[in-house]
């Protein structure tokens, strides 16, 4: 008989949890963020027709996982919107 190594566990995973019906098996779910990079919009609280675009009907802010906008950009976006609600912009 064998004599089973103790420590590591191996864990029976399938590739195919993660996907969903219709994507293909190569695809990752990463996107790069929009608001970074080259010919990206400026953030700034008088700019509403982007802040309109990462706030919901109920004027809530979209979470970065939605928007898949990076850390940094969703904090400057957060307080842009917080100023565009106080100045009664949005």
């Amino acid at each position: 008989m064998k004599k089973r190594k103790k420590g590591k566990k191996i864990r029976k995973t399938s590739r195919y949890m993660k996907l969903s019906l219709f994507q293909k098996l190569g695809s990752k779910f990463f996107k790069p963020c929009p608001l970074s990079g080259k010919n990206a919009p400026i953030i700034d609280y008088k700019n509403i027709k982007l802040l309109r675009k990462y706030v919901s009907e109920s004027s809530k802010i979209l979470p970065s996982r939605v928007t898949s906008v990076s850390l940094k950009k969703q904090k400057e976006l957060a307080r842009a919107i917080k100023r565009a609600r106080v100045l009664a912009l949005i």
